[in-house]
């Protein structure tokens, strides 16, 4: 069995119902992904994603943190630290056989750093700092147009296709504990009360942390089969009334609801960026699930090819999830 290794960055966070499943011709089905680097594990995603390596004997993890960082890791991590120079990048990545970035807002157009580095060192895979809204869709873009930087890596990674560096993007809308937790889905469990867009009757897919920890566990595994793809993966298919009810049964409560509207949040938002309040990123960030803005693709079941059954991931349970949240804020 061929030994390999993987890198993984993080700093601080495809043709429509189409897979691409090219190799290059130095790719092998046999070539295996299984030691790992993370670079910057602190930030809210890069936590997630390092915590899916905690006990998962197959791999040999090394963390890449900058050199002025204090950042502190989980036993078990090897830690290097670097300058991120080009030239420090490509002795970081020599040997290494997958990337992946978890890199955050200021750090997008960086991966284009990151991806000439990996082919200089012959890396293999390459997942990008995706892991949220629909980058595809013309509608996000719009509402968030710094996701264009996101869509300009994608197409940058398909140009490296004949270097040999495949790649993999992975996306999983709003997180769906999580955000239900810290009440960025509307939701607030302390004082039951609720902020409902639109009536609540809009779908969206949502996906739970441990969903997306599986997921890239899976398409590390997996090196042929998720090579070169676009994967939309879920662990929930559902919408804010369904989502109200099964939280008013947890709690066995008759939560307070205002209501809202998508033009009113996103113009909310906008008004905020303007005056330079970060905020009101925020606010378009959650409108592109909750909205009922036209072609979000904010479903993944519906509005997309789901990869769950790629992956081994299945749909999971909006009320058991709902009540794991619950029991855990009490």
């Amino acid at each position: 069995m061929v030994s390999t290794t993987i890198l993984i960055i993080i700093l601080g966070s495809q043709p429509r119902r189409v897979f691409k499943k090219t190799l290059s011709s130095n790719y092998t089905m046999a070539s295996q992904l299984k030691n790992i680097a993370i670079i910057g594990a602190s930030g809210s995603v890069g936590k997630v994603i390092l915590d899916a390596f905690v006990g998962a004997s197959q791999f040999n993890v090394t963390v890449l943190s900058r050199s002025t960082s204090s950042a502190t890791f989980p036993a078990g991590f090897t830690v290097r630290k670097s300058d991120f120079s080009e030239q420090d990048l490509v002795s970081a990545f020599k040997g290494q056989d997958a990337v992946i970035s978890v890199v955050g807002l200021g750090g997008f157009t960086d991966q284009k750093k990151f991806i000439d580095a990996a082919v200089s060192a012959g890396v293999k895979r390459f997942i990008p700092s995706e892991f949220s809204a629909n980058t595809l869709s013309p509608a996000v873009l719009q509402l968030l147009p710094v996701f264009e930087q996101k869509k300009e890596v994608l197409e940058y990674l398909k140009t490296k296709e004949a270097s040999g560096l495949t790649w993999t993007a992975i996306w999983t809308a709003l997180f769906f504990d999580w955000c239900l937790n810290n009440g960025f889905l509307g939701f607030e469990i302390a004082t039951r009360t609720a902020t409902i867009w639109d009536g609540g009757n809009n779908v969206f897919t949502l996906t739970n942390a441990d969903q997306l920890r599986r997921a890239v566990i899976a398409v590390l595994e997996r090196p042929a089969q998720t090579a070169n793809r676009n994967l939309y993966i879920a662990s929930v298919e559902t919408s804010q009334k369904e989502l109200l009810a099964a939280l008013e049964e947890a709690t066995s409560s008759k939560w307070t609801v205002t209501d809202t509207t998508t033009d009113k949040q996103v113009s909310e938002g906008l008004e905020k960026l303007g005056k330079g309040d970060m905020t009101g990123a925020l606010i378009l960030v959650r409108a592109t699930s909750l909205g009922n803005t036209p072609n979000l693709r904010a479903n993944y079941v519906r509005d997309e090819q789901l990869a769950n059954d790629i992956l081994g991931l299945k749909l999971e349970s909006v009320e058991e999830t709902v009540k794991r949240v619950v029991g855990a804020s009490s």
